[in-house]
């Protein structure tokens, strides 16, 4: 993504996000000797670290399975990072929450996120981000995501609006985003924002270890579909921490058992774009970032930042 999606065609010319290969980043795949430190940086030998888990991901990936490459693997320094970032934006949220109410403008919203997350030390990572002009991005009934605040966009009654937050902080990254019922919002609306977020809690029970992206895609796509409304196919998540946007992306629309391994120490986002009419989308073309539901009718997402464990999952941020 970049404030709140990935696209799923990189190198579609109204999109401007960017990913790294292994290769391009210069990753060293080399086998190493058990007593040789581990290739993620802990400290700790390789045989005592994460020998075992490369044989793991050698049998998947020999059953033609799509592995994690090393770099999107985190250590638990990288991960206290990356945590410590989260914590500024979830404040950045709740102080959303707490201030956001109908006849404020969008740019009210954006000047909020930045004066908050630079209080606390943060950096906006939205702001000038492959050019895009704000801190945060707000999405507003029928735009699906990369809405851009505005001093002549105005919260009325009955909007449903995604509030989605980026930041920054020691060189690591988070990332999540909320909805917000704006006064009088339809029944039909609210139930949209509700089964969105179900999508989005149902998705989260998936994320285990060794179990793959497409087990958390088809509990998304499947609830939604249940209910009435359509998946968005064209953007979705990513893997996140060091960089913005890092491997894999992360579909919710594909099968069960497909897609990538989910191997400990991967961080990704979920973030499904639940629409209520057709999944069909269109990018404004004025300024290259706003996407929209192509029927005009509206969409609904909920993000959340989340650590594959040994065990299960942490969420990082919310």
């Amino acid at each position: 993504m970049f404030c709140v999606c990935a696209p799923l065609a990189q190198n579609h010319k109204n999109i401007k996000f960017l990913y790294k290969s292994s290769a391009e980043m210069g990753i060293n795949m080399k086998k190493l000797r058990r007593e040789e430190p581990c290739w993620c940086n802990s400290g700790k030998t390789y045989g005592t670290c994460h020998m075992e888990f490369d044989k793991k991901l050698e049998m998947y990936k020999k059953k033609f399975h799509k592995v994690p490459p090393r770099n999107i693997i985190k250590n638990e320094k990288q991960l206290q990072g990356m945590r410590d970032s989260a914590k500024i934006n979830i404040a950045v949220l709740d102080y959303v929450a707490e201030h956001i109410h109908e006849g404020m403008t969008t740019e009210e919203i954006d000047q909020m996120v930045y004066e908050k997350t630079t209080a606390m030390g943060g950096i906006p990572a939205p702001l000038n981000y492959e050019g895009f002009p704000k801190s945060v991005c707000t999405s507003i009934n029928e735009q699906v995501c990369h809405g851009i605040p505005s001093s002549n966009i105005q919260l009325i009654d009955g909007d449903i609006v995604n509030v989605d937050c980026s930041t920054i902080l020691n060189g690591y990254f988070s990332d999540s985003s909320r909805m917000f019922l704006i006064g009088n919002v339809s029944e039909e609306k609210r139930r949209l924002v509700r089964v969105a977020k179900e999508c989005v809690k149902l998705g989260l029970e998936k994320v285990k270890p060794w179990g793959h992206l497409g087990d958390v895609a088809q509990a998304i796509s499947d609830h939604a579909k249940l209910n009435g409304y359509s998946v968005v196919k064209q953007v979705g998540g990513h893997g996140i921490g060091l960089e913005f946007h890092e491997t894999p992306f992360v579909s919710y629309v594909i099968k069960r058992g497909t897609g990538m391994v989910m191997a400990p120490g991967m961080v990704f986002t979920i973030e499904p774009m639940i629409n209520m009419g057709t999944s069909d989308i269109y990018i404004d073309e004025t300024n290259g970032w706003t996407i929209y539901t192509d029927d005009e009718k509206p969409s609904a997402q909920w993000e959340l930042m989340v650590l594959v464990t040994d065990t299960g999952y942490e969420v990082i941020s919310y």
